[in-house]
């Protein structure tokens, strides 16, 4: 059976009343609550100090590049679909550097959950505004307020019709964890769009001020109807819906390879003579 002590206890870099420690006690939840055994989990960050929560989990990890985590865990979920593959980063690693491989991912449905720490700024380079900062918002690095209208990752990803859209607020660790786990449940690409306040250097973004908004979705709201997907998606400032807003059924990247059909690429033999076919057909 397994525990949530099986994933471990770390000490870790996070400054006091961050919200990443509240989301990485849902995650250990929701995994338990799921029965994996850490050695049928791989974790894949980039840079940044959300990408930092794999650090203090006791399961397989890799930590890649700023915004390259999602090649590396389609990558890891092709070789062996039978992992459970989770992408945990930051709203800079995951809608700035790697923005364009989010919008792949989508495309291509891969069977991953990706689990973003949205604070709306950069937490671990001294507090410049990030994707998901608010127009006006200012830090050391912007004076003057940003300038940028505020990218919107929920209405991006129900506009690309990805697999599996959710919300959630580290204030709510019960809501958090079943989204979480209902991510992974989910067969194609799981986007879950974590708020969770920093308090070092996002004052305005606080617990107060998402506590004040955040408010659960209703029971009649359909996620597969896909216009109020987006009405729901549209919706930020005064009130910020959280819950599961969108999915669809659409098949998974990996169901779209028939060599996948014979099992995980993980532990099979080469057949060297058909490679050395392959290889003919380059002469």
């Amino acid at each position: 059976m397994v525990t949530i002590e099986d994933y471990g206890t770390y000490e870790t870099a996070w400054c006091p009343g961050c919200g990443n420690f509240s989301l990485l006690a849902g995650v250990k939840e929701a995994l338990v609550e799921k029965g994996l055994e850490p050695h049928r989990v791989l974790f894949v960050s980039g840079i940044g100090q959300a990408a930092k929560a794999p650090h203090y989990l006791n399961a397989n990890v890799f930590d890649g590049l700023h915004g390259r985590s999602l090649p590396v865990a389609t990558g890891a979920k092709l070789a062996n679909p039978e992992l459970t593959v989770i992408v945990e980063s930051g709203d800079g690693c995951n809608y700035g550097e790697g923005g364009n491989h989010l919008i792949a991912a989508i495309r291509r449905n891969i069977d991953i959950t990706v689990i973003v720490h949205d604070n709306q700024v950069y937490g671990l380079t001294k507090g410049q505004a990030s994707p998901t900062s608010q127009e006006g918002f200012t830090t050391k690095a912007q004076p003057g307020g940003v300038v940028l209208e505020r990218f919107n990752p929920i209405a991006v990803a129900v506009a690309m019709h990805a697999g599996f859209v959710a919300r959630s607020f580290t204030g709510y660790k019960e809501h958090l964890s079943e989204m979480i786990r209902r991510g992974i449940e989910h067969r194609g690409l799981a986007l879950i769009d974590v708020l969770q306040p920093c308090v070092s250097f996002n004052h305005l973004n606080n617990f107060a001020w998402y506590k004040k908004r955040c408010y659960e979705l209703p029971r009649d709201h359909d996620p597969a109807d896909w216009e109020e997907a987006m009405k729901t998606a549209m919706e930020w400032g005064e009130r910020i819906p959280i819950g599961v807003i969108y999915t669809n059924d659409r098949p998974p990247f990996e169901d779209r390879f028939p060599v996948l059909a014979g099992g995980p690429l993980v532990g099979r033999d080469v057949d060297r003579a058909e490679l050395a076919n392959v290889l003919e057909t380059y002469r």
